[in-house]
């Protein structure tokens, strides 16, 4: 594959080639700036997530794509669907607000559960962490895409579906 690749290199001549390079540098470069301009917009670090697993069914399943916002001002509410990260794991999670513990200095803890666990999530917290503050939430679900996700965790489970090298050689 490589190698074909390679002599369709070869017989380009440098305007061809440098159109070709800058085609794809125009189109990594625009991606860049949709996904920097989404982030402004929603105030999230990752304004689209992929639902991962069935914790969350009914509501979302597996390969849902999730649109974010991450407002500072909003108060965190009982019901609401957020996506938190935790020390200790890259993966964000999505779950619903099940408990808000109020302090009277203002500050807000939270806990959350997947609506298809029978648990609530302390056994997926950092060791010691027994309430999630809004530092940990990188986003709350405003809307969703059914599935579209599935190419990413297809992606991500069946690596027969990547282009590697080591298939290649």
């Amino acid at each position: 594959m490589f190698q074909n690749l390679f002599d369709d290199v070869k017989r380009m001549n440098k305007r061809q080639f440098l159109y070709q390079v800058l085609s794809f540098g125009m189109i990594v470069s625009s991606a860049l700036m949709i996904w920097k301009g989404l982030m402004v917009v929603t105030g999230s670090e990752s304004p689209i997530v992929v639902v991962l697993s069935g914790s969350m069914e009914p509501a979302f399943h597996r390969g849902d794509l999730l649109f974010l916002t991450n407002y500072k001002e909003e108060p965190v509410r009982v019901g609401e669907i957020v996506v938190f990260k935790v020390e200790g794991r890259d993966i964000p999670i999505v779950h619903r607000v099940l408990k808000l513990h109020e302090k009277v200095n203002g500050t807000v803890k939270f806990l959350t559960k997947g609506d298809n666990n029978s648990v609530d999530d302390r056994g997926l917290y950092a060791p010691g962490q027994l309430w999630l503050t809004k530092k940990d939430v990188v986003g709350r679900a405003r809307g969703f895409l059914p599935y579209v996700g599935m190419v990413t965790i297809y992606m991500n489970e069946y690596p027969k579906f990547k282009v590697s090298e080591k298939q290649n050689t």
